[in-house]
């Protein structure tokens, strides 16, 4: 059990990589300058492109990506955690059909990689309004969850639409996490609509803190994402949120001591059963009756 510092860091990435790190490390310095000691950016930190052929243009490996290096150097430095969000990063030769990574890393605070996690649910979906979307023409699914033990926490990663699929964050909760994160560039419709209580269902459900660093406001490439960045207890009220959509630092205090005594409380995790599920109808009634 531990109390510490966690920062979310809210942006409004643009389409130039080197622009959206120095608005990345000028916003990690400012959490740390405020005493945390984890640090979360949003999903896509490095780039928010629409358009693939330009978004393959700037792809690099993991070995050679910018904002990998750049969090790796600050972590470092700063002598922090910093989680990545996440950002587009290149699986092998980038050819028109070959595919990409929304990936998330995790740095200690000797600079060291503790961690990577690819986003494993891809947003396939058409909303109101024409929007649609289509992740998986360009990006592969992960498949495979983390759970990172740190010194001051057990941390499971997610990203972003992984939010909405709760058997995700309860393996993570059964494999000991205490904190589970989020990071995210949640669409205005969507976030409006379905953000804070999903974010705050999670945290119910497991007992878990959860911390949710957004990307905000309207991109270069013409997006609008919702922001407001959070970070939620776990018995769901939430403890720090980004109430304008400017880019900005929230912080809020992590006792991972009330992850025991929610889930004492409230011991869901603990009294889950297996089950099966029968399905009826008239031609199973009329069997039963007979």
């Amino acid at each position: 059990m531990a109390i510490f510092t966690a920062a979310a860091v809210q942006m409004c990435s643009g389409t130039e990589i080197a622009e959206n790190i120095a608005a990345m490390e000028k916003l990690v310095r400012e959490a740390a300058a405020r005493g945390a000691t984890y640090v979360q950016t949003p999903e896509m930190t490095g780039a928010l492109v629409r358009d693939r052929p330009a978004l393959r243009a700037m792809l690099r490996t993991e070995a050679e990506d910018l904002v990998a290096q750049a969090g790796q150097r600050l972590a470092g430095e700063l002598g922090i955690t910093l989680h990545i969000g996440s950002t587009a990063i290149a699986l092998g030769d980038i050819s028109e059909n070959g595919k990409v990574a929304n990936r998330a890393f995790l740095f200690g605070p000797d600079g060291a990689r503790i961690a990577t996690y690819d986003k494993i649910h891809m947003f396939d979906v058409d909303l109101d309004g024409g929007e649609s979307w289509r992740e998986s023409a360009t990006y592969q699914p992960g498949a495979q969850s983390v759970v990172a033990t740190l010194p001051f926490a057990t941390l499971g990663m997610a990203v972003c639409y992984d939010l909405r699929f709760p058997q995700l964050f309860q393996a993570q909760a059964l494999a000991g996490a205490e904190v589970l994160t989020v990071p995210a560039a949640f669409t205005r419709r969507t976030g409006e609509a379905h953000w804070h209580v999903l974010l705050r269902s999670r945290a119910i459900e497991n007992g878990a803190f959860v911390i949710a660093a957004a990307q905000s406001g309207r991109h270069q490439d013409g997006r609008e994402t919702f922001g407001h960045s959070m970070i939620i207890d776990p018995w769901g009220a939430i403890l720090a949120e980004a109430t304008s959509g400017e880019p900005q630092v929230i912080t809020a205090e992590i006792d991972t001591a009330k992850v025991a005594d929610a889930r004492k409380k409230i011991p869901n995790l603990r009294n889950a059963r297996t089950f099966d599920v029968a399905r009826v109808g008239a031609q199973g009634q009329a069997q039963a009756a007979e």
